[in-house]
């Protein structure tokens, strides 16, 4: 039975973002067209970006808008109080779900025609106008929900669906509807054979947008608060339907949604609660309508099919260290061959590979290689010598383990190379473009190319914070403008390629990775409709709101604000820090001199008259350094500054050489460099104060990988360069 609207009143507290004056005789209340309603749980910037899309979108429509928090612990009601202060908060005390939430606002709406939209979704300025023109167009509609973009412009297949029914459930189940989408026999569950841009009646739409018309949801009543999270979308839509109502996929508007963003805190109860949702579903509305044994034969398949996702997701989790382990087999393996030329062995050592193995593991999990940190080289080396120092320990006190002292040493030595030297080399697959990788190697230096869209010729802020978001993995490759008479005009160091309007085409020449749009100057439905067009490009978009602190994409949350410099912790201030740096360039410095250094010789035998003599200023207080030059060996000139680098008086990674601009903490822990941040981003026009933030940057991250992602930069653009 449908439930009755008058339902009772979960314990709640209304809380309207302003309190409105009491109603007189001379001050009618006037009756909101729309009701809006959004349920958020901790997405405080999604849902900022929501508000300000939804109201520009309702400027022109007598509308009301009400935002019920679950009880979040971001300060998004002290968002919506502050800045939002005409919308309607209703606070909960705890998490109620979704259906729960929904109705508290549900009972209060006065709207002609009600929608639920997920707090991470941006709107078009035309969506609820030409939605609202369909309504009235097709007076047989109970429920509208118009077309959906995943961030990266392809379409959100769960904005249009079937019902689970058996055979439905059975190709989603099976991943038949994955292999056979373009199937009217297999591809119903998504409606996959149909074109995303035809008008259609369906079963069901998403949860993430839905518009009812008030009739309709006087006859069907709240939503079903059975259901926690999931489901309760699929449930109002069959009551619609068996109420008599007809429910339409309308794509003539669009919005994006960032999936699954309040959820994302913890995945494997979300499939659980998801799965749950599912089977309470088909027992709600299915148990007597097929015969028992589909019944049950589609209850087994959806918790068969939970099985198997569960088991993805903590596959996932254990894949790591499971690799860990057979590298520690490999190594163990090689150490026995070694020692005694065969294997048979193998067995007697099954319980020393047990200690030892897991000796390593525990090692690996406390220097965080399997949480923070996976794919550090240097973690994951510092963890497998840690664990080596320990099973040596093993080896001399403990005389039951004592196998053999010389497979322990191989052993552990296969092991120092093979635990970090697996994750160097999928970082460095990863500069290839063989493999994704989301770790800190390419997001440092090797950034993903990066074009910001925007109107610059009314300034924009935010280039020049984009510029230093230093370690986010953003190479600003260029503008693009929405006057197209910027084009080839600079503005803060950065050109504008093109228009708008060719989007794609540069997108596609330059195989650009991410598209940042300045919401505050480009119109919500111009943004989509970029995004739309871009989809085939296999590239991320993402928004700037008009506050300037965030970037909001579908993976994270990028914030812009800038850190305040008190209380630094410059890694290079650290006598530790230091004295790596200086082994790493001494050893650098000595193979490639190895490398170089004969020929260099050589070279000058034979031509001792045409060397050039120039003198090199190290610093304010430095002495001046003679250099020996041979005209056109560019590789060969390298060696007096390696001798430099040798010698201590230069470093391969550090401080401009030439500049004449003060920067004391930079002055105080480092030296001039051959190369370094600043130099590796020479052509973004850095003014002083973007240059000293490249600075700090490399004195409180420095690492030793930090400085070779900073030499194979500068191998990289000296090569493009010649």
């Amino acid at each position: 039975m449908p439930e009755s609207i008058n339902t009772t009143a979960s314990q709640t507290l209304d809380v309207p973002a302003r309190q409105s004056e009491p109603a007189t005789e001379a001050r009618p209340v006037r009756q909101p067209v729309v009701s809006v309603i959004i349920v958020s749980y901790n997405v405080k910037e999604f849902l900022q970006q929501c508000l300000i899309s939804i109201q520009s979108a309702l400027q022109h429509i007598p509308s009301e808008i009400f935002v019920v928090d679950n009880a979040s612990d971001d300060d998004s009601t002290k968002l919506v109080c502050e800045q939002f202060p005409d919308i309607t908060l209703i606070q909960n005390t705890r998490n109620e779900g979704f259906a729960r939430a929904n109705n508290r606002a549900l009972r209060q709406a006065r709207g002609q025609y009600l929608v639920l939209i997920n707090p991470d979704t941006i709107a078009q300025e035309d969506t609820f106008e030409r939605l609202i023109a369909f309504m009235k167009a097709h007076p047989d509609a109970g429920m509208v929900g118009c077309k959906i973009l995943n961030p990266d412009g392809s379409l959100q297949l769960a904005c249009r669906r079937s019902f689970p029914s058996p055979w439905v459930a059975f190709t989603r189940l099976t991943g038949l509807s994955f292999l056979f989408p373009k199937s009217r026999l297999f591809g119903r569950y998504n409606l996959t054979y149909l074109p995303e841009d035809q008008i259609a009646e369906v079963d069901a739409i998403s949860g993430s947008f839905m518009m009812i018309r008030r009739e309709a949801f006087e006859q069907v009543g709240l939503l079903d608060e059975s259901f926690f999270l999931y489901g309760e979308d699929l449930d109002w839509c069959y009551r619609t339907i068996q109420a008599g109502w007809k429910i339409y996929y309308v794509p003539d508007t669009q919005i994006i949604h960032f999936k699954g963003e309040s959820s994302k805190r913890s995945r494997l109860d979300s499939l659980l609660i998801f799965y749950q949702s599912m089977a309470r579903f088909v027992k709600k509305h299915f148990r007597h309508r097929y015969f028992f044994v589909t019944y049950y034969l589609l209850i087994i398949a959806i918790w068969l099919r939970a099985a198997f996702s569960f088991f993805q997701n903590s596959f996932r989790s254990i894949a790591i260290p499971l690799l860990d382990l057979l590298f520690m087999q490999a190594s163990l393996a090689a150490a026995i061959f070694i020692k005694f030329g065969h294997l048979r062995f193998w067995q007697d050592y099954l319980p020393v590979n047990a200690i030892y193995s897991s000796v390593w593991l525990i090692s690996l999990a406390a220097w965080g290689s399997y949480s923070r940190w996976k794919f550090s080289f240097f973690r994951a080396s510092a963890a497998a010598l840690t664990g080596f120092m320990i099973n040596s320990a093993f080896t001399y006190f403990f005389k039951q383990f004592a196998y053999s002292r010389a497979v322990v040493l191989l052993a552990g030595s296969f092991n120092l190379l093979f635990l970090g030297g697996w994750r160097l080399t999928y970082k460095l697959l990863h500069l290839l473009r063989l493999v994704p990788f989301k770790g800190t190697l390419g997001r440092t230096l090797l950034e993903r190319k990066t074009l910001v869209v925007g109107n610059f010729s009314r300034g924009e802020k935010i280039l020049s914070k984009l510029k230093t978001r230093i370690g986010k993995g953003y190479e600003i490759v260029g503008l693009v403008s929405l006057n197209p008479d910027d084009v080839g005009r600079s503005y803060n160091g950065l050109k504008v390629l093109t228009s708008a309007d060719n989007l794609r085409d540069i997108v596609q020449r330059r195989h650009i990775q991410e598209v940042i749009f300045s919401t505050h100057r480009i119109p919500y439905d111009k943004i989509l409709k970029m995004i739309s067009e871009c989809r085939s490009s296999k590239v991320n978009f993402k928004l700037i709101p008009s506050n300037l602190e965030v970037i909001i994409g579908k993976a994270s949350i990028d914030q812009l604000s800038d850190v305040p410099l008190l209380d630094v912790d410059y890694r290079l201030s650290h006598a530790g820090h230091r004295m790596m740096k200086r082994m790493f360039d001494f050893v650098i410095s000595s193979f490639v001199l190895l490398w170089i250094s004969l020929p260099y010789l050589l070279q000058r035998l034979r031509h001792r008259q045409q060397v050039e003599r120039s003198t090199l200023k190290l610093g304010s207080d430095a002495d001046p350094v003679e250099i020996v030059r041979l005209p056109g060996h560019r590789i060969l000139n390298l060696v007096p500054y390696l001798w430099l680098v040798l010698r201590g008086r230069l470093a391969l990674v550090g401080r401009e050489m030439h500049s004449s601009e003060k920067m004391p903490a930079a002055e105080q822990f480092l030296k001039p460099g051959l190369t370094g941040l600043v130099q590796v981003n020479r052509d973004k026009g850095l003014t002083a104060r973007e240059k000293e933030k490249f600075q700090l940057f490399y004195l409180t991250h420095y690492s030793p990988l930090l400085d070779l992602e900073i030499l194979i930069k500068a191998i990289l653009r000296g090569s493009k360069e010649t």
